[in-house]
């Protein structure tokens, strides 16, 4: 099927475009309506190098983060857990954080979890913490900072398990993921 043109548009435009439009943007369906098989050495690895998910075919972490946005964008509701979503992919997949970005993150889930802070509180609250003109740090990985954490981590929920739960249960499957990253983060070391 051919969708109209949203140019000049970002992927979130594109996705809003699409869904009010009456197209169809199903990032897992349209990946496996067209994927071709790849041959061996070209292959994607059996698993996340970084949190241990087990990809089935060929579905990454990614595939299932941009499912997620998916969902959200076109159900407006779901994006009352957008902020845990980000925020636990993120911290399965360290290397996306520099070191101190990490840190930062690790923080920002035990205001939400512990804490009990709602994303515009954390939002005035870290202001000047994240304030790229007044940081001397980035959030993001560069070469020379990379998030990693100081003790292995085993990750019983992966983004692939809320996805697999489906939109009608995505944000108690988010909510339970982020509280399932702390807990672990907890018992492994890495937080404190």
């Amino acid at each position: 099927m051919n969708y109209p043109a949203a140019s000049g548009r970002g992927i979130r435009s594109e996705i809003y475009y699409l869904a009010a439009s009456g197209g169809v943007l199903d990032p897992l369906r349209n990946k496996l309506d067209t994927q071709t098989k790849m041959d061996d050495k070209n292959s994607i690895p059996p698993s996340c190098p970084q949190c241990g998910a087990t990809w089935e075919q060929d579905l990454t972490c990614q595939d299932y983060f941009h499912q997620m946005l998916f969902w959200e964008a076109e159900n407006s509701e779901l994006g009352e857990v957008h902020h845990l979503m980000v925020l636990a992919y993120s911290l399965q997949h360290p290397s996306l954080y520099s070191s101190q970005g990490l840190e930062n993150a690790m923080g920002l889930l035990v205001d939400f979890l512990v804490n009990g802070l709602e994303p515009h509180q954390v939002g005035v609250n870290m202001r000047a913490v994240v304030d790229a003109g007044k940081r001397s740090w980035t959030i993001t990985a560069r070469l020379d900072s990379q998030g990693s954490y100081a003790h292995p981590v085993h990750w019983p929920v992966t983004a692939a398990q809320v996805v697999a739960g489906g939109p009608e249960a995505y944000c108690q499957n988010v909510r339970d993921w982020a509280g399932s990253i702390l807990k672990t983060l907890k018992e492994s070391g890495n937080l404190s």
